[in-house]
Parts: C-alpha cells; sequence; structure tokens
C-alpha cells in the first residue's frame, strides 16, 4: 500500500495495490498497521457508515467537535467522488487549505481524515458507494457543518455536474461565520488531542 500526505496536514491518502487475475482483482482497502505507522497510533474503529448517492450529490462540510471529534478512513466501492479535506481548525497554519482526491473504483484509493477537519465529497457517478470508517459514533448534537459552496471556501466541484445538498447542508454557514460563532475547533486543542491518542498507544 502506497502513502502520500494530503496538502492539509494530518490527512493522507492510500492506495492499494491491486492484483488483477481471471476471476477479477483482490486488495486490502484497509490496513491497521500501515494506518497506525503513518498517524502514529492505532485508529479505534467505533462505527461503519455506507452512503449511496446519485450524481451531484453533496455531502458535507461535516465536522465535529473536539474532543473526541471523529476521525474517518473513507473508501469508495463503487462509481466515483470527489473526495475534500478542508483545515477548518483556528490558528493552524493552513487554517482554510484544502484538497481534494478522486475516490473510484479503479484506483480504489481511500483516505484518512484526522479528528477536528472538515470532511465533504461530491458522488460524480449515480449510485456512488462510500464507506467511512469511523473512530466514534455518531453524535448529533457534536456534529456541524461548514457550506460546500461557500464561496470563500472555494471547493473546486466540478462546473459540469449541478450540486445536490440536503436542507441541512444548504443551511450550514460560510466558514468566516463559523469561526466568527464559535463552531470550529482550535489547531491547539486538536494537536492536545492528537498527542493524547499516540500517548495512549
Amino acid at each position: 500500500m502506497d502513502v502520500a500526505p494530503l496538502a492539509v496536514p494530518d490527512a493522507w491518502v492510500f492506495t492499494p495495490r491491486q492484483y488483477p487475475d481471471e476471476r477479477g482483482v483482490f486488495l486490502e482497502w484497509f490496513r491497521a498497521d500501515v494506518l497506525s505507522r503513518v498517524i502514529g497510533h492505532q485508529m479505534a474503529i467505533a462505527q461503519s457508515n455506507q452512503s449511496v448517492s446519485r450524481r451531484g450529490t453533496i455531502r458535507g462540510v461535516h465536522f465535529a467537535d473536539v474532543p473526541p471529534s471523529q476521525a474517518k478512513y473513507v473508501y469508495c466501492a463503487r462509481g466515483a467522488v470527489l473526495d475534500v479535506v478542508v483545515d477548518i481548525r483556528v490558528g493552524s497554519p493552513t487554517f482554510g487549505r484544502l484538497d481534494t482526491v478522486r475516490l473510484d473504483d479503479v484506483d480504489r484509493r481511500a483516505v484518512y481524515i484526522s479528528e477536528g477537519l472538515g470532511h465533504a465529497f461530491m458522488a460524480l457517478t449515480d449510485d456512488a458507494v462510500v464507506t467511512y470508517l469511523c473512530s466514534t459514533g455518531y453524535a448529533p448534537e457534536r456534529e456541524h457543518g461548514v457550506n460546500p459552496l461557500d464561496e470563500e471556501l472555494g471547493i473546486p466541484w466540478p462546473r459540469d455536474i449541478e450540486p445536490i445538498l440536503s436542507a441541512k447542508d444548504a443551511a450550514a454557514p460560510g466558514l468566516a461565520k463559523a469561526a466568527a460563532d464559535g463552531l470550529l475547533p482550535t489547531y491547539a486543542e486538536c494537536l492536545a488531542f492528537y498527542a493524547s491518542l499516540r500517548s495512549r498507544s
């Protein structure tokens, strides 16, 4: 498995080696030992989610309060999505920076998103199936969002695809308002939480 950091610190892309033959293909899309070496601690897997999305569907930008927030290991089992990671940690040297990765059923990459980062994706195909391994369970009172169409944020969604948003995501504040309202995690509390995870390991 090949690993590369994203432009947003504390996020990585994992590209598995695939073994095709006359029967089909085999690959390891998740390796706990590889992930642990990269992030410096074991990822607790508390919940596994799966979404099926029609073309144009945007889910995100989502994040949760730190601690414990929610780390995610995201994989597209069918179809294709444009996956987006955003540094929303107030005080981070790269606050507002984002990076995108195409996740699909060809290269079969996965993305790891550390606690405190924002995450979103757009389905590029109909019936795009995305699986998320999550470090904590869903806690609605701790979940927040930033509007994925916020012009200041400037996510480069494909212009030839009409975006489809949930009412909740469409009503989410822009990045600047979320920061002004105190909704975003701070860089300091995220670093402290990462250090606590490493010390436990």
